[in-house]
């Protein structure tokens, strides 16, 4: 299952540093905006212990870990919803992704630009918010123009809730407010997909901060906890400029000793992949054998033809049964042949939630 996320914000603020150090792939990072034009693509490695930890008991010939692509978007400026600065390609690039990333600085260094001569992240998330809206707004009142005549005419059912629905999210956007705040059933979910509205996709908002302030933040991260308290978003901390450092370093054991050395027992990365499948809520099952050990990304709730469907649609589409293992059950006895032994090995039908962390085997014929 692919997960693309972009990552965005005003120019200058660290979203190449950033993606430098989530992907092998190197952006161009300089003291000044439109540095980055086309939008780079990086892919990273989702860490997970679990793999390495089947890895040391199965032996196998590979290890595949689960990956996400990352966009590193072009800074977006006022007036992008208009074409201003890379307006239209900024808000191209960003309706292709899954969630957004929103790099905000927070921290003071005169030797490095911003837009806005001063540093102020609620003014700045404000700014790309506002912009984010119109472009909505655009969206949703374009979307009314074609089915008001059909809603107010009463013949089709379809089309006025779909008219009750948008007229919701033009009066939210209207006041400013992002689509993701408002409520929707199963049904309403569907008839707005197609819009992809910009302000509806997750969010993560990302405070990047300097190296003094990566523990415990400061006044500027304390100032955007307030202003996004009643949104549906996650926040979290990182120094960029430090996480660069870290991932340059070459062995395992001199990171762990650098975060160490700054409060941390982990790097802000691994953290934000982790927040990422969250928002997203996607979980992890895996495939164990000689051949291959492989971590596989499923959304949550999936029943267990669906998660099949996640390695071949045919396994989906012929689906006969699964047989599961939990993780804990595949450490404690270390081998499939223990599990099955010990009665630990489950025999699943097409209504099995998969839960994460199983380790499955599927039967299916097409």
């Amino acid at each position: 299952m692919a997960l693309k996320c972009g990552i965005v914000g005003l120019p200058n603020v660290g979203k190449s540093t950033l993606f430098n150090c989530l992907s092998s792939a190197k952006a161009q990072s300089a003291n000044f905006p439109f540095c980055t034009i086309e939008p780079n693509l990086g892919v990273i490695t989702v860490p997970d212990e679990r793999l390495i930890k089947l890895e040391e008991l199965v032996h196998p010939e590979r290890v595949v870990p689960t990956t996400v692509e990352i966009l590193d978007i072009a800074g977006l400026v006022k007036g992008a919803s208009k074409g201003e600065g890379l307006g239209n390609k900024f808000l191209g690039n960003i309706r292709e992704t899954d969630a957004i990333i929103h790099v905000l600085r927070c921290f003071d260094n005169d030797n490095i630009t911003h837009v806005d001569h001063t540093i102020d992240p609620v003014r700045d998330k404000e700014t790309i918010d506002i912009e984010l809206q119109l472009k909505d707004l655009e969206t949703v009142e374009s979307r009314i123009s074609k089915v008001e005549k059909q809603a107010k005419a009463g013949n089709d059912p379809e089309a006025k809730r779909m008219f009750k629905i948008l007229s919701v999210y033009r009066d939210v956007l209207n006041q400013g407010i992002s689509a993701r705040t408002i409520e929707v059933d199963d049904q309403d979910v569907r008839l707005v997909r197609d819009l992809q509205l910009l302000t509806n996709k997750p969010i993560l908002y990302i405070c990047n901060v300097d190296e003094a302030s990566v523990v415990t933040g400061n006044a500027y991260v304390d100032a955007l906890k307030e202003a996004i308290k009643d949104e549906n978003a996650e926040m979290l901390m990182i120094a960029a400029a430090t996480e660069a450092d870290i991932a340059d370093l070459e062995s395992f054991e001199e990171r762990q000793m650098f975060l160490e050395d700054l409060g941390l027992n982990e790097s802000g990365v691994h953290k934000l992949i982790r927040t990422a499948y969250k928002l997203l809520q996607l979980e992890t099952y895996f495939t164990a054998g000689v051949k291959e050990v492989r971590a596989w990304t499923y959304k949550l709730g999936f029943k267990a033809p669906q998660a099949a469907g996640v390695i071949h649609t045919d396994f989906e589409k012929g689906f006969i049964r699964a047989e599961v293992i939990k993780y804990a059950d595949f450490i404690h006895y270390k081998s499939e042949q223990a599990c099955k032994e010990a009665g630990k090995m489950a025999v699943e039908g097409k209504e099995y939630v998969v839960q994460d962390g199983d380790i499955m085997h599927f039967r299916f014929n097409v």
